[in-house]
């Protein structure tokens, strides 16, 4: 098991309750890996209370990324929240903490 931030980085977008988290492999032959590992429903078990709702994960296969559209809360945005940090930024480094299963 390796955590994502081991393989991978992340770049984050707030526009009101939704935040993308984009996924980008620092090899790009482990993209197919994460594409099979990394999937809508273990981003949202992941980031548990943050995401409300499905979240909806799309191949950018031109440029070997993934990004995740997360539905939040009504008041969940960065000028409403009462969360101490509600910037996609700290959702970005919590999805990096996730661990995946990685051969050796």
């Amino acid at each position: 098991m390796v955590r994502l931030y081991e393989v991978a980085h992340s770049r984050a977008g707030d526009k009101g309750n939704v935040t993308t988290l984009s996924l980008i492999p620092y090899d790009p032959g482990l993209y197919p890996v994460l594409c099979e590992v990394v999937t809508p429903e273990e981003v949202g078990r992941h980031l548990g209370e943050r995401v409300v709702g499905e979240v909806v994960r799309h191949r950018m296969d031109g440029v070997g990324a993934l990004l995740f559209v997360c539905p939040r809360a009504p008041g969940d945005t960065v000028t409403e929240s009462l969360r101490l940090d509600a910037h996609g930024k700290s959702m970005s480094s919590a999805l990096l903490e996730m661990e995946i299963p990685l051969e050796p």
